[in-house]
C-alpha cells in the first residue's frame, strides 16, 4: 500500500492529553476562562505585545480588529491580495469595501507601492497578511499609514513565532490576528487571538468577544452578584479553555516545532535548487520565516491540475498554495492584481510540517522531479 504523506499534520501526544485532562478536572470548560487567561498572558510574550485575547479562530479576531478600529459601513480597506479570503470577509463583515493591492513576486506579501496606488479619500485602513508564515513589509506599511493617517492591521495568521527585522509577528501593527488552524504551526484544531499594545482596543474586543458584556472570569471574585448589561451588539468569539489548554502545550513545543519546519525547508531547498522547471520559495534576509507551508512556483509551461493529480496518485498531498482574493466573485474587485493573479495560477503547495522525515521529504522531491518533468514532456508532443 502507498504510503501517504500529507500535506500538513498537527505535532500532538501525551502534553496536549494531560493539558486538555487538567481543564477537564478544573470544571471550566467554556470559554474566557482561567485556562485562557493563563494562555492569552503567555502569547503575549509570544507576539511580543502588551495584551492577546483568544478567540474562536483567525476570522473572528479580524472582525474584532475591524470593530474596534472603527471601521464602517463606506470605509475601504487596502488588503493584501494573496490570502484566503476571510482577511477580505472581516472587511465585509463590517460594512466597508475591501480594496485588493498586488503583491511582492518573491515572497508574495501586500507590495507598499500598491498600497499607495489604492488609496483613496475612502480608506481607513491597512490589512497586511504575512503569506505562508513570513512577515510583509511592515516599516514602509507603517510610513504609508501613518502619512495617511490610516489604521494597519498584521494578518499574522501563519506566523506565530516569526520575525521582521528583530521584531515578533505580533508586534508590528496597531493589531495583530493569529490562527490556530489543524494546519498551522501551533494548532489546537481551531482557535486564533487578538493581539495588540492598545489598551483601549484590547479591552473593546474582550467586550466585544462576549456578546458585549464583561465575560463571566472577571465577574466570578465579586462579592455582589453582579448583572451585566447589554449596550453594544457582541458576539460570541470566544476561545474554550479546551482549546487554550492545548495551545499552553502548544506554546511549549514552538522552538522545536519552527526549528523541524525550518529543516525541512532548507532540505526541500537542497533537492530542488538545481530544477529549472519550480522556482522555490524564499525567506527574505531580515525575516524569520515560519514555513507554516512550503509553496512551489511552476513553470508556465506546466500544467499544475495534471500535476496534482499525478503527486497525489503517488501518495503525496498537495493543493494550491492560497487565492488571489480580487477574482473571487464575491468581491466584484474592479481593480487587477496581475502578479498576485500569476501566482494563483502556477503555485502548488507540497507536504510541509514538522513530523516530516527526511526519507519523506526525499520521496516528495524526487517525485516533484519525475512528476513536473513528465507533465512538461508530455505537453510538449
Amino acid at each position: 500500500m502507498t504510503e501517504v504523506i500529507a500535506l500538513g499534520q498537527p505535532t500532538v501526544g501525551d502534553a496536549e492529553l494531560e493539558a486538555i485532562a487538567e481543564v477537564l478536572r478544573s470544571g471550566w470548560l467554556a470559554g474566557a476562562g482561567p485556562t485562557c487567561a493563563r494562555f492569552e498572558q503567555r502569547f503575549a510574550a509570544v507576539a511580543g505585545a502588551s495584551h492577546a485575547l483568544a478567540t474562536s479562530n483567525c476570522g473572528a479576531a479580524l472582525h474584532l480588529a475591524m470593530l474596534t478600529l472603527g471601521v464602517k459601513p463606506g470605509d475601504e480597506v487596502v488588503v493584501g491580495d494573496y490570502t484566503f479570503p476571510a482577511t477580505g470577509h472581516a472587511v465585509m463583515y463590517a460594512g466597508a469595501k475591501p480594496v485588493f493591492g498586488d503583491v511582492r513576486p518573491d515572497i508574495w506579501t501586500l507590495e507598499p507601492a500598491a498600497v499607495e496606488a489604492a488609496i483613496t479619500p475612502k480608506t481607513v485602513g491597512i490589512v497586511a497578511v504575512d503569506v505562508a508564515g513570513q512577515c510583509a513589509d511592515y516599516d514602509e506599511l507603517r510610513a504609508i499609514a501613518d502619512r495617511h493617517g490610516l489604521f494597519l492591521v498584521e494578518d499574522a495568521a501563519c506566523s506565530a513565532g516569526a520575525t521582521y527585522r528583530g521584531r515578533a509577528a505580533g508586534s508590528l501593527a496597531d493589531v495583530a490576528t493569529f490562527s490556530f488552524h489543524g494546519r498551522k504551526g501551533i494548532t489546537a484544531g481551531e482557535g486564533g487571538a487578538f493581539v495588540t499594545d492598545r489598551q483601549d482596543l484590547a479591552a473593546h474586543a474582550r467586550k466585544l468577544h462576549t456578546y458585549g458584556i464583561e465575560g463571566a472570569l472577571s465577574r466570578e471574585a465579586s462579592r455582589e452578584l453582579p448583572i451585566p448589561s447589554f449596550d453594544e451588539l457582541g458576539y460570541n468569539y470566544r476561545m474554550s479553555d479546551v482549546a487554550a489548554g492545548m495551545m499552553l502545550a502548544q506554546l511549549d513545543r514552538l522552538p522545536d516545532l519552527l526549528a523541524a519546519r525550518r529543516q525541512v525547508a532548507a532540505r526541500y531547498a537542497e533537492l530542488l535548487k538545481d530544477f529549472d522547471l519550480v522556482t522555490l520559495p524564499i525567506e527574505a534576509p531580515d525575516r524569520e520565516h515560519t514555513w507554516q507551508a512550503y509553496i512551489l512556483t511552476l513553470d508556465p509551461t506546466v500544467d499544475r491540475s495534471e500535476v496534482a493529480l499525478r503527486l497525489r496518485e503517488r501518495g503525496i498531498q498537495c493543493n494550491f498554495g492560497t487565492y488571489a482574493s480580487h477574482v473571487q466573485p464575491l468581491y466584484g474587485a474592479s481593480s487587477a492584481c496581475s502578479v498576485s493573479a500569476d501566482i494563483f495560477a502556477r503555485h502548488l503547495a507540497i507536504p510541509m510540517h514538522a513530523n516530516l522525515t527526511d526519507t519523506q521529504v526525499e520521496t516528495v522531491a524526487s517525485a516533484v522531479r519525475e512528476v513536473v518533468t513528465a507533465v512538461r514532456s508530455s505537453r510538449s508532443l
